[in-house]
């Protein structure tokens, strides 16, 4: 092996130690039914996932509102980032003050960016 091979090669083990895992410090999330952790159980909609099967594969084997048998996107990448659980919903009554600091869940199921878009479902969120 020539020298400047050795020379990169400590280099690159050299980065590799000194790197270290960042943890995010907030995360928000915007969106729809894929990303949605239970702002619907707060509004008054059609558009629900607070009931089986929803939750069957989450880890407390209930619904909590995300549209999905178990983790949706936004747990995942929690994990991922830091491994703490996922924003709470921006709706949730123990979502305030610090809590609110490291993130919040803004999705809702059945929103779209058009007035028109999931008239049906949700009712509008005036703030």
């Amino acid at each position: 092996m020539s020298p400047h091979y050795r020379i990169l090669l400590a280099f690159v083990l050299a980065t590799l130690l000194v790197v270290r895992r960042v943890e995010a410090r907030a995360f928000f999330v915007f969106g729809d039914s894929l990303v949605d952790v239970g702002n619907n159980n707060y509004l008054a909609t059609t558009a629900r996932a607070d009931a089986p099967p929803y939750g069957l594969d989450y880890p407390t084997h209930r619904p909590t509102g995300r549209f999905s048998n178990g983790f949706n996107i936004p747990d995942l990448i929690s994990q991922k980032i830091g491994g703490r659980e996922s924003p709470l919903p921006y709706l949730s009554p123990e979502l305030n003050g610090e809590r609110l600091l490291v993130g919040a869940n803004f999705a809702s199921a059945g929103v779209g960016i058009l007035n028109d878009t999931g008239i049906q479902f949700v009712s509008f969120i005036m703030t």
